[in-house]
């Protein structure tokens, strides 16, 4: 018998919580996150009805290095975000607390790192 699985959020460590979402429900425009009494973790859910975030308290979380190499943190994950205007939704996130990656490997996605130093990248459709 095959079981049916619908993924529903992708969680991200970080030493701070409630200022990663935060800063998440800006750059995606999703309601601000309640912060509970426990705030070791939270999420954020996706107002359209796909994939939510969430943010679990690691206290000594290590960024990754972009671009990875043997000797430092790895990438496990990085988020893949939609824009309408690339110029625009890099201002945005830079407005938002992102940072530009130094290294950019293509001229049609714009690699930012969030606050907590994760990974995600601003893309326009073809």
């Amino acid at each position: 018998m095959e079981a049916h699985a619908t993924l529903t959020t992708v969680t991200l460590g970080t030493p701070d919580p409630v200022g990663l979402a935060r800063f998440y429900a800006r750059l995606l425009g999703w309601a601000e996150p309640d912060v509970p009494d426990d705030e070791d973790w939270l999420a954020l859910r996706n107002p359209d009805g796909g994939v939510g975030l969430a943010f679990q308290g690691e206290p000594t979380h290590l960024p990754p290095v972009w671009p990875q190499d043997a000797y430092h943190q790895q990438m496990q994950v990085h988020l893949e975000v939609r824009v309408d205007d690339l110029e625009a939704g890099v201002a945005h996130a830079l407005a938002c607390g992102a940072t530009l990656a130094g290294f950019q490997p293509q001229d049609d996605v714009r690699v930012c790192l969030d606050p907590a130093g994760h990974l995600f990248c601003l893309w326009t459709p073809a």
